[in-house]
C-alpha cells in the first residue's frame, strides 16, 4: 500500500495541518501559469454560496411553467429526483475537491481522471452556459423592476445592473463573497417565510379561498400532459439547479478547503429539501397549475409568473406581492454574480492549460482574471436585445433570441454533473489500482463511490426524458426541429467540441489508462492519526454516519 510519503516527490508536506500541500509549480497540466487567485473567500462565505448562491429566477419564475407544463406532482418529483442527483454529484465533487483545490475544480478533474477532450468539451460548455444566462438574469431583474414601472425602458435598468455587476468584480472574489453572503441570506429569510406564509394561506388563515388542502391536486390534478409533461420540467429544474456545483469551484479561492468545502457540502441537502422541495410542495398546494398567469410572463425571466407572487396575490395580502418582488430581483442579481464567478473561473483555467486562447490566463496582483471578467461583462450587453423589436411567428424577436441562448444553459448542467460522478468514479478506480488507501482522502461522501453510480444513473434518466420531451412536448404532438433543438441544442455543441479537441490533439483514447493518471500532483492528503479522523464504518454506526454526511 502506497504511502504518504511518496507524495513528497509532488509536493511538500505541510508543518502543522497534516496535508500535502502543492507547489505553485506542480498543479497537473498547467501550460501558460498565470499569478495564483486570491484565497479570499472564508467558512462562512463557503457556506452561503453553497445553501443559497444559485437560487433565482429558475426556482422563484421558472417553477412557474414547470407547474403549468407538469402539474404539481411532477414538479416536486422532479425536483426532488435533480436534489438527490446533485446531492450525490455534490458530495463527489467535495472529495476531489478537498483533495486537490485547484484552480478549475470539476473541469480540472474531468481532464485528469476520465479524458482531456472531454474536459474540453465540458470546460467551455460549462463556461459558455454561464455567458449566456448572464444577459437573461439582467433581463429578469429589469424586468422585476417594470412589476411597479413600465414608463421606464428596460434598457436603463439593464444598464444600471450591468454597471453594479461590474462595481463588484472590482473587489475580486472577496466582492463576489460578501455580495452573496449578504443576498443569500435575504433570500434564505424569503423562503422561510414563504412556507409559513404558504401554510397559513393553504389553512384558509388569510385571504377568502377558506382551507385549501390538497385541492388543487385532484382539480386540475396532480399530472398535466402526461408523461410528456412529466419529462418536461426535467430541464427547468436543471435551470433552477444550476450553480449548486460552484462550491467546488469556489475551491481554489477558500482560505480553508480542509474545512469549508465538507461543511459547505452538507448545506446542500438543506437546500435542496428545505428552499426547493418544501417552498415548491407549498406553491403546488396553493397555486392552481391552470392558472393562465403562470404562462403570461413576455419571458422565462417575468416575475409576473412567479408562482410565489401569484399565490400571494391570490390571498389578497397588499404589499406583500411587491416585497417578494423585490427578493426576486435580489435572487437575480445574486445568480448574475455567480455567472460571473462561474464562467471567468472555468475560462482562466481552460488557458492555463491551453484549451483556451493564452491572454485568459491572465491574473493580475489582486488576484482577479481581468481578461474573462471583460468578456463575461461583454456577453452583458447581449441583454439589449430584450429592446428588439418584432416577432418572430407569434413570439417577440427579443424572446426567440434568448430561447436560443438559454437552450445551451439547461441541458448542460445534465452533462456537468455527469461528468463530476463519472469523473468521481474513475478516480475512486485509479486510487485503488495504484495502491493507495482511502484513510488518505481527506473528505469521503456518506456512500462513497454508489453514491456517484447512483447520480451518474439519474443524469442519464435525465438526458433520456429531456430528449422525449425535446421530440413529443405535449401528447399529440409532433417532432418539429426548432423545438427540439431548443430543449436539446447543448448535446450537439458538447459532441462538437468533443470530437473538435480529438481531432486538434490526435488523441484517440475514449479515456485515460488508470496507471497513467497523476494522483500525485497538488494533492493534499489526509494523513491517518492526524486531525479528524472518522471512525471505523459499522452497521451500528451507520445512523449517525449518515447524520453527520447531512449535516
Amino acid at each position: 500500500m502506497a504511502s504518504s510519503e511518496e507524495f513528497k516527490n509532488g509536493g511538500k508536506l505541510a508543518a502543522d495541518d497534516g496535508f500535502a500541500a502543492e507547489s505553485a509549480d506542480v498543479e497537473h497540466g498547467v501550460i501558460n501559469k498565470a499569478d495564483p487567485l486570491k484565497k479570499d473567500l472564508q467558512n462562512r462565505h463557503m457556506q452561503m454560496i453553497a445553501i443559497g448562491g444559485a437560487i433565482g429566477a429558475g426556482l422563484f419564475v421558472g417553477s412557474g411553467s414547470a407547474l403549468a407544463k407538469g402539474g404539481p406532482a411532477s414538479l416536486l418529483i422532479c425536483y426532488m429526483i435533480i436534489g438527490i442527483m446533485l446531492l450525490f454529484t455534490c458530495q463527489a465533487l467535495a472529495e476531489l475537491a478537498v483533495l486537490y483545490p485547484v484552480n478549475g475544480a470539476f473541469y480540472t478533474y474531468v481532464v485528469r481522471f476520465l479524458d482531456p477532450s472531454w474536459g474540453f468539451a465540458m470546460g467551455w460548455d460549462y463556461a459558455i452556459s454561464w455567458l449566456t444566462v448572464l444577459p437573461f438574469e439582467l433581463i429578469a431583474a429589469s424586468l422585476t423592476i417594470q412589476f411597479w414601472r413600465t414608463d421606464i425602458n428596460m434598457g436603463i435598468w439593464v444598464t444600471v445592473f450591468l454597471v453594479v455587476l461590474s462595481a463588484i468584480q472590482i473587489f475580486g472574489v472577496r466582492g463576489y463573497g460578501e455580495v452573496e453572503f449578504i443576498l443569500s441570506m435575504i433570500k434564505i429569510a424569503a423562503c422561510s417565510g414563504f412556507i409559513i406564509l404558504g401554510i397559513v394561506i393553504n389553512c384558509g388563515g388569510v385571504g377568502d379561498q377558506g382551507y385549501l388542502g390538497a385541492k388543487f391536486w385532484h382539480d386540475p390534478g396532480a399530472f398535466h400532459n402526461g408523461f410528456n409533461g412529466f419529462a418536461g420540467v426535467f430541464v427547468v429544474a436543471a435551470f433552477a439547479f444550476g450553480g449548486t456545483e460552484l462550491v467546488g469551484l469556489a475551491a481554489a479561492e477558500s482560505a480553508n478547503p480542509r474545512k469549508a468545502i465538507p461543511k459547505a457540502t452538507r448545506q446542500v441537502f438543506w437546500r435542496i429539501f428545505f428552499f426547493y422541495v418544501v417552498n415548491l410542495f407549498i406553491v403546488g398546494l396553493i397555486v392552481r397549475s391552470d392558472d393562465d398567469r403562470l404562462l403570461s410572463g413576455t419571458s422565462g425571466a417575468d416575475a409576473k409568473a412567479s408562482p410565489f407572487v401569484i399565490a400571494i396575490q391570490n390571498a389578497g395580502i397588499p404589499v406583500l406581492p411587491s416585497i417578494f418582488n423585490a427578493v426576486i430581483c435580489i435572487a437575480v442579481i445574486s445568480v448574475a454574480n455567480s455567472c460571473t464567478f462561474g464562467s471567468t473561473r472555468t475560462m482562466q483555467a481552460l488557458a492555463e492549460r491551453g484549451m483556451a486562447p493564452r491572454f485568459l490566463a491572465y491574473v493580475d496582483k489582486a488576484g482577479r482574471p481581468l481578461w474573462c471578467i471583460v468578456i463575461q461583462i461583454a456577453f452583458g450587453f447581449l441583454a439589449f436585445l430584450g429592446e428588439v423589436p418584432g416577432d418572430v411567428d407569434g413570439t417577440p424577436t427579443s424572446q426567440e433570441i434568448f430561447n436560443w441562448l438559454l437552450s445551451i444553459s439547461g441541458l448542460s448542467y445534465f452533462f456537468v454533473w455527469g461528468s463530476i460522478c463519472a469523473t468521481h468514479i474513475r478516480f475512486r478506480y485509479a486510487w485503488k489500482a495504484q495502491g493507495y488507501s482511502l484513510d488518505q482522502i481527506p473528505y469521503k461522501p456518506t456512500l462513497g463511490v454508489l453514491g456517484s453510480w447512483i447520480g451518474l444513473a439519474l443524469n442519464l434518466l435525465c438526458l433520456i426524458a429531456t430528449f422525449y420531451n425535446a421530440l413529443y412536448p405535449s401528447p399529440n404532438a409532433e417532432p418539429k426541429a426548432k423545438v427540439f433543438f431548443q430543449v436539446y441544442l447543448a448535446a450537439p455543441i458538447v459532441l462538437a467540441l468533443y470530437l473538435g479537441w480529438k481531432l486538434y490533439t490526435r488523441d484517440w483514447r475514449f479515456y485515460i489508462p488508470v496507471h497513467e493518471m497523476d494522483l500525485k500532483s497538488g494533492a493534499r492528503l489526509h494523513i491517518p492519526g492526524d486531525i479528524d479522523d472518522e471512525p471505523p464504518k459499522t452497521w451500528k454506526n451507520l445512523p449517525i454516519r449518515i447524520f453527520h454526511g447531512l449535516f
